[in-house]
């Protein structure tokens, strides 16, 4: 075939294009003579006899499999079916395309406008049928040559990881060494911080309840500052993510581990949108070699760790809610003996409430009568009563090893802030001697490292003050006495300083989970224990008649009022009770009229229904007959003077009328004050007045 049959002169009048694609932008950057190459296609269109020639390098660093919008080509495209190209030029086909559906497209527009595909090898005309056959051959192979590269690739690096010597991008806290492969980071204080996250942990059960403890302590995390390399850090606050990221990555237990994520592909607009990073099932995992570097934690401890995140996060079936405060001590720990399922919290009365255990979900989801309903007020105490009958075994064995955390607590606040001040010790060295390095007359220089120096030197004033802080903190700090707390696990257990949130953890550090029912002839509710380890036990609590309640008035108080209410007024009553310290059912002060309604409840005589015959008086029924104050009557008492009788301690004085005219009550000597007897002879010093 002629020249002049390969590019008629129709064909050489048109524009032709070169088309100019690298997969990826680190070929763009690398592999910069294939780049050459392509460009150089310009001078193989002249030497066609193409005058007009374009130059299409938008996809540079676009693959072409179809999952990337290429808007070079569909540049290239859309011009040529407006008949403005006479011929495409690439270097091979996998240039313009590797998949099937786009390299037959274009291989039909070609054929409709009657341009041609040049390559190094040749010119193609679609529209001959051999042509367009070792056009699409050339297209198959190139779709097929990906396909086999991809997967030779892919499985030389899952045989590689099989074996573990695949090298990963590693978390923060371990490095590839170039000799002895994969070990800790060999800086001390990026593997305490990554220690002091899992016993945090350990300790309080929560990732959240981590962050703020972490964060009530000022503490900092390494933040990468090279990338992926993951050799210098930047010390910044720590966050929630960078405590969940290291509790979930099993990296830390010792364990390599490849294929734990997934890439998921949709059809988007007739494309393929590919997205990466979906977690698969534990059990789904490619690669799971255990033990095989060091590890911060146990896979024990990792797994551990896994069902209590899951636990705290969904309160997935045969797990707990996690122990979050609250009123309520049981919350998310009840199951339903009837259908199975959790029990709810809800209030009634009130702000704050009373808390009720109720079976809710069966009327929620199925319009069903709910199961069963009962308040806390007495499960709550009873279920804290076994809770202790359990743990007081081991009362002194856990107030040592309380202590032994207190001590490793204070241990490593300390060890952190000193790890702070040794590395910006380090850092401020380090601009002292960079400035000191450099030409002082270079002020542009000179004066950004002078400023960084003396940033440097503050952040070293800062740590040396919160070091010093800490020891002051651990000096002056009274160590909890958990002897003490041992040998009174009851107070320990309702001190104001505990809050529920701390019983909870501690019920669900023994307990696994408790079934309820209602047994409605007796009127009890029956819990059946499941403790940690598999034993089980039952506990029967009664429930309230109707209309009765735990706030009821003491029955020392009731006694103080039969015994005074025959002789003594509700007032006098009500200001003994206060003296006493005692108060009403709802803890609030006594008053005459509480005292009335008291007593007309229990059926008890009051003083105004008593007679008085005269024969007893009050003190102040007594100083009013004798014609003196009633200090002086208080006088007379203390004295021994006058006898009186009282109920009991604190109850006001009875005196009997007999003995105010006692030779010793009114011989008794008078003190300073005015006499107040009256004496009809007696003549006045100011008689004029």
């Amino acid at each position: 075939m002629t020249s002049s049959e390969l590019l008629p002169v129709a064909v050489l009048k048109r524009k032709a294009v070169v088309y100019v694609r690298q997969s990826t932008q680190a070929q763009v950057q690398n592999n910069l003579e294939s780049k050459r190459r392509q460009y150089e296609l310009v001078d193989v269109a002249r030497r066609w006899g193409f005058s007009d020639v374009e130059v299409i390098d938008d996809d540079l660093g676009r693959t072409a499999s179809g999952t990337m919008e290429r808007p070079g080509f569909e540049r290239l495209v859309g011009d040529l079916c407006t008949g403005k190209f006479g011929a495409v030029i690439c270097c091979d086909a996998s240039r313009l395309s590797r998949n099937g559906r786009d390299w037959h497209h274009l291989l039909e527009l070609c054929g409709l406008v009657e341009a041609r595909v040049i390559d190094l090898d040749g010119v193609y005309d679609p529209c001959r049928p051999n042509d367009r056959l070792l056009l699409g051959m050339k297209g198959s192979i190139s779709e097929f040559e990906l396909g086999i590269l991809r997967s030779r690739m892919l499985d030389a690096a899952r045989a590689k990881a099989g074996r573990g010597e695949l090298r990963l991008s590693v978390p923060i806290g371990y490095v590839w060494h170039r000799d002895y492969g994969l070990g800790l980071d060999p800086d001390l204080r990026v593997q305490e911080a990554i220690r002091l996250i899992f016993t945090r942990f350990r300790e309080l059960g929560s990732a959240r309840r981590v962050l703020i403890s972490l964060t009530a302590e000022h503490f900092d995390f390494p933040r990468p500052s090279d990338g992926r390399q993951t050799v210098s850090f930047d010390w910044v606050p720590v966050r929630y993510r960078n405590v969940i990221s290291i509790l979930k990555n099993p990296f830390y237990a010792g364990v390599y581990v490849y294929g734990k994520s997934e890439k998921r592909t949709e059809i988007v607009d007739g494309r393929a949108r590919k997205s990466y990073g979906h977690s698969k099932p534990f059990g789904k995992w490619d690669v799971l070699l255990k033990d095989h570097h060091a590890g911060y934690i146990e896979w024990d401890e990792f797994e551990k760790n896994q069902a209590h995140i899951a636990v705290n996060a969904f309160g997935q079936k045969g797990g707990v809610k996690s122990g979050r405060g609250g009123r309520a001590l049981l919350a998310g720990l009840l199951t339903c003996g009837r259908c199975g399922r959790r029990l709810g919290v809800v209030y009634s009365g009130r702000t704050p409430g009373h808390p009720y255990y109720r079976c809710e979900r069966i009327n929620q989801m199925l319009a069903k009568p709910r199961c069963m309903t009962f308040g806390a007020s007495r499960i709550d105490p009873a279920i804290g009563r076994e809770i202790m009958r359990a743990v007081t075994p081991m009362a002194i064995e856990a107030a040592m090893e309380a202590e032994r955390m207190h001590k490793n607590n204070c241990d490593e606040r300390r060890r952190m802030v000193d790890l702070d001040l040794q590395q910006a010790r380090y850092e401020a060295s380090l601009a002292e001697r960079r400035y000191a390095a450099c030409d002082p007359d270079n002020r542009l220089i000179a004066a950004q490292l002078e400023k960084s120096w003396e940033g440097a030197l503050r952040r070293v004033a800062d740590c040396e003050a919160r070091l010093v802080e800490a020891r002051q903190l651990n000096l002056a700090a009274p160590v909890p006495d958990f002897v003490g707390i041992a040998a009174d696990l009851e107070a320990a257990w309702r001190a104001p300083k505990v809050d529920m949130r701390c019983r909870q953890q501690l019920l669900r550090a023994l307990i696994t989970d408790i079934i309820a029912d209602v047994d409605e002839a007796q009127r009890e509710v029956i819990l059946t224990i499941h403790w940690k380890g598999g034993q089980h036990s039952q506990l029967r609590v009664r429930r309230p008649k109707p209309g009765e309640h735990g706030q009821s008035t003491p029955e020392a108080a009731l006694a103080v009022m039969r015994s005074m209410a025959t002789r003594w007024s509700d007032a006098d009553i009500a200001a003994t009770l206060n003296r006493m310290g005692m108060q009403t059912g709802h803890g609030k002060t006594w008053t005459a009229r509480r005292v009335g309604s008291l007593r007309t409840v229990h059926k008890i005589q009051g003083y105004r229904s008593a007679e008085k015959s005269g024969e007893w008086l009050t003190l102040t029924e007594a100083a009013k007959k004798l014609g003196v104050s009633p200090h002086r009557i208080r006088r007379l008492i203390k004295a021994g003077v006058l006898p009186t009788e009282q109920v009991m301690p604190d109850a006001p004085h009875q005196i009997r009328a007999a003995d105010l005219e006692s030779a010793q009550v009114t011989s008794f000597p008078r003190d300073r004050g005015p006499c107040r007897i009256k004496d009809d002879g007696q003549m006045s010093l100011f008689s004029a007045i």
